[in-house]
């Protein structure tokens, strides 16, 4: 395995053997470590001095199924932090069988109109080609000329006009396995990193042979079988997602409470049901499109969908449960078709949904548009393509949206905005979205389902009592997932006794090593201790580990809760 170092300043690629201390470990501890080593903390995010790491998990391109995830990382132009964004499709796995641990992606144009494409070719050789052509297009037309003049058979990741603009809601999208740019690293603004690069898409050769070399591969099949068949026997992994796709969580979430609602006023959305999982999927099937759909390399889940107009024309593909909040609740808008359109935009345009959804919310919020007029928001949206005064707010997130009403009810941490669950009515994720160092993530400790007794929940999701025991446990076992490159919906296959030790077994037989019990929250706490220096180097404190006012004050429709954990328990959350 290797890196490919890509330095814009002056045009460059080089090979470089993958140092000795990144060698056993990938995605998320691989983009967070070398970033804490090598980016100046206190560095402009879209200087030269920045870098962006795209790096597959450490389990990509071996048999383990649902590994096909890209992490990708550098310091976010939104919160001023250490980021990684994750994301599917295909280009992990054709990085992974090109022998490319990483593409490490350093300095920027000289020349801020120029733009460039990376090209990695079947034997991993690659290039920089200018594109300067390209540059304004959107992602699906982008995609469309470069598979016309590469080949079909290539992983394209790419930005959009947002990323061209370096709003700082931009994100990086990627080809799932139709070759559409439906995939997206949303979150932090790393669009915008890209492009003030100068670095309008990779395009990578799917047809790789490499073979990632394992010390005992016999050892390795055997827990890799196990742990698929522990996917696949799961309720919710097995059937449910297949089924309703993530949107299956709509119901549950709303009937909770925690379903933030017009710019998080209420925890239940009265359409809820017209946007439910069930809905969707009754729509999709009635006009003829996909709810079982494979939209990632190695995905045995197949919890993808496409959706299409009442004529059977596409309209987007995945359409995924944040995005039906971040469109739908937040904004107060039941109509699927118009949610479904914003999704396609945000793709196309280059936009993180959750950021947009919730820059949208917080302008209705302030009288600028009505909550439910989803025309309005898809208006908006347009807006910043165009590059309008009102489209580059929206388009650098909820905290410029905020600022620029003078509206003090924005749902941000560090920046970025919460994601689909409202910190009051489920206050494990209160904590974790105060104290990761990504800001207002959801992935980065998910403890929904400990809340949630429908879900088997063990703790009162309105009291402080055992939640941030819970969120550090998570905070560090998603910190080794996201470095392994497995897949959040395929966790169910560590859900077994024997889950957690199929994944030990294989990282021993990879690598060779001795993978111990306590081997994985080792894992899990170095990629942390990086990112948590990182931040503290960039000017973080314990304050920053604290959630916005309105929701200590605020009390939350219908079981009207506020957030109990206090700040001093959130700045103690992590001693490291």
């Amino acid at each position: 395995m290797r890196f490919l170092r890509v330095n814009m300043t002056d045009l460059k690629v080089q090979d470089e053997p993958v140092p000795e201390r990144y060698r056993d470990i990938g995605g998320r501890g691989l983009t967070s470590i070398l970033v804490n080593e090598e980016v100046p903390a206190d560095c402009d995010p879209l200087g030269p001095d920045n870098k962006l790491v795209f790096a597959p998990g450490f389990f990509t391109g071996t048999q383990l199924v649902n590994t096909s995830r890209l992490s990708v990382g550098g310091k976010s132009p939104l919160t001023g932090g250490i980021k990684e964004s994750n994301v599917g499709g295909t280009v992990a796995y054709a990085l992974a069988k090109l022998g490319i641990a990483a593409v490490v992606v350093e300095g920027k144009v000289a020349k801020p109109e120029s733009c460039y494409q990376l090209i990695i070719d079947q034997d991993g050789g690659a290039q920089l080609q200018e594109c300067s052509r390209f540059r304004g297009m959107r992602t699906y037309a982008l995609v469309e000329e470069l598979r016309k003049i590469h080949g079909e058979k290539k992983s394209i990741t790419c930005i959009g006009p947002a990323g061209e603009m370096q709003l700082l809601a931009a994100s990086i999208q990627s080809t799932d396995l139709d070759g559409r740019p439906c995939r997206a690293a949303g979150r932090g603004g790393l669009g915008a990193v890209m492009g003030a690069k100068g670095l309008k898409a990779l395009v990578v050769d799917r047809g790789g042979r490499n073979t990632i070399e394992l010390a005992d591969p016999e050892t390795f099949k055997a827990a890799a079988k196990s742990y698929a068949q522990a996917v696949k026997a799961d309720e919710f992994s097995g059937k449910t997602l297949p089924e309703l796709g993530t949107a299956a969580l709509v119901e549950p979430i709303n009937a909770a409470g925690a379903f933030p609602t017009c710019n998080a006023r209420s925890g239940q959305f009265a359409g809820a049901e017209k946007i439910s999982g069930e809905s969707l999927a009754a729509m999709i099937k009635e006009r003829g499109g996909q709810t079982t759909h494979k939209g990632c390399a190695q995905c045995i889940i197949d919890c993808s969908n496409v959706v299409v107009d009442k004529k059977g024309g596409y309209i987007t593909s995945s359409l995924e449960y944040e995005t039906i909040w971040s469109m739908g609740g937040m904004i107060g808008n039941d109509d699927l078709d118009a949610i479904a359109r914003l999704d396609f935009l945000c793709d196309d345009i280059g936009l993180d949904t959750m950021s947009t959804g919730v820059a949208i919310g917080i302008a209705m919020d302030a009288g600028y548009r009505q909550f439910g007029d989803g025309a309005a928001a898809i208006a908006l949206v347009e807006e910043v393509a165009s590059g309008s005064e009102i489209g580059r707010v929206i388009g650098n997130g909820p905290d410029a949206v905020g600022r620029h009403f003078n509206h003090g009810r924005v749902p941000t941490v560090k920046g970025q905005s919460i994601a689909a669950y409202d910190p009051r009515a489920l206050q494990g994720m209160a904590v974790t979205y105060a104290t990761t160092p990504m800001g207002g993530d959801h992935t980065a400790g998910w403890v929904v389902a400990q809340n949630i007794e429908a879900f088997g929940g063990t703790v009162n999701p309105h009291e402080a009592e055992g939640q941030v025991e819970l969120s550090r446990g998570a905070q560090i076992h998603m910190a080794a997932v996201d470095s392994v490159g497995i897949c959040d919906f395929a966790q169910s296959g560590l859900a077994t006794p024997e889950g957690l030790e199929n994944v030990r077994k294989m990282y021993s037989a990879r690598t060779g090593k001795p993978f111990a019990a306590d081997s994985w929250p080792e894992l899990g706490e170095r990629v942390l201790r990086a990112e948590r220096d990182f931040n503290r180097k960039a000017g973080f404190t314990a304050k920053d580990d604290h959630l916005p006012s309105m929701f200590y004050t605020e009390p939350l429709p219908p079981y009207n809760v506020v957030v109990k954990v206090t700040d001093e328990e959130m700045e103690n959350t992590f001693q490291f």
